[in-house]
């Protein structure tokens, strides 16, 4: 078995798949392997991962022939990995030299199911340096220590898959498989699986992973419709939490999480074409009445004024047909 697999998906990346790619190079070892899933791109994506599929130490590639989404396109990797650990890695970013080589001697050292890392946030030529919000270092815990408290970031908060590295176990038990089809926000459900399920987890720091933020293809960025199907990945969320035998104790975080993400987008509802604006209020009104009522309405009234005020003039909104995610 080789020791690491990394699952790269590119989506019409072209003027940064190289450094993503020349990152990968300064990673690889002859343990690793590197899969680079192109999901259907349409401009010069396709040229380069062929050339890096000839010359990369440890390339697949995997080409699929229609877009499926960032979600689709890590599942369609993870089916493909041999490695002993996995890990991920966006086609617009890029890893700092050896950085697989010390996270993974981290996670082998403390020996537990998936460690998390801190990241360098770059903004063009700004860059600083984004920490898991989870207070121990270096010390192993229970991953449903990361979830709460409800008033603060945690880790859960904290979703980029590509921050970090998860054994294969998790694989195994399906836990690292993401939602078909989620075209944003499908590292929620994911990291929330993560951490009511598996066993053992660490902050580790190192800071060797460069995201970019501010790319004009990256879904942080889109202004179609494509930007709701966070609904659906929180739905997931609270469906998800409400089986778990802690429903009680986690579902205030999860509904105040959904809350912040759904005030966010309608704060921000002036950068959406129209016809999305008016189907994020009444999706938006639509989610809040799923929401168990007694736990939105303690989620509410902990809230800062601004954002409880946009929520509460949703809630009143008619509810209309077909608003549902």
């Amino acid at each position: 078995m080789l020791k690491l697999s990394v699952v790269v998906p590119f989506y019409n990346v072209q003027t940064y798949a190289l450094d993503a790619l020349k990152s990968l190079e300064l990673n690889a070892r002859d343990d690793f392997e590197f899969l680079l899933v192109d999901d259907c791109s349409t401009d010069g994506t396709p040229e380069l991962l062929d050339r890096a599929a000839r010359e990369l130490p440890g390339a697949v590639l995997l080409r699929h022939e229609r877009n499926g989404g960032l979600a689709t396109a890590r599942n369609t990797g993870l089916d493909a990995a041999r490695g002993e650990y996995l890990a991920f890695l966006d086609g617009d970013d890029w890893l700092a030299p050896g950085h697989l080589a010390r996270t993974l001697a981290t996670i082998e050292a403390l020996s537990c199911d998936f460690v998390r890392n801190d990241h360098v946030q770059v903004t063009g030529r700004s860059r600083s340096v984004q920490h898991v919000p989870y207070g121990p270092q270096l010390v192993v815990g229970d991953p449903r220590a990361g979830i709460l408290p409800a008033s603060r970031a945690t880790s859960v908060d904290y979703p980029y898959a590509w921050a970090g590295m998860y054994h294969r176990r998790l694989l195994d038990r399906g836990l690292l498989h993401f939602t078909d089809g989620l075209r944003t926000a499908e590292d929620r459900p994911w990291i929330w699986r993560l951490h009511r399920e598996a066993r053992s987890f660490a902050a580790i720091g190192l800071p060797g992973i460069f995201y970019r933020r501010g790319v004009s293809t990256s879904l942080t960025q889109i202004k179609d419709e494509r930007q709701l199907d966070f609904i659906q990945a929180f739905d997931q969320v609270l469906a998800d939490t409400a089986e778990d035998h802690e429903s009680d104790l986690l579902l205030p975080k999860a509904v105040r999480t959904y809350c912040a993400i759904i005030a966010h987008h309608i704060g921000t509802i002036e950068r959406y074409e129209p016809v999305v604006s008016k189907k994020l209020r009444s999706m938006s009104t639509a989610a809040l009445g799923r929401m168990p009522q007694d736990v939105l309405d303690r989620v509410l009234n902990a809230m800062d004024a601004d954002r409880a005020g946009v929520l509460r003039r949703l809630r009143r909104r008619p509810a209309r047909t077909g608003a549902a995610a």
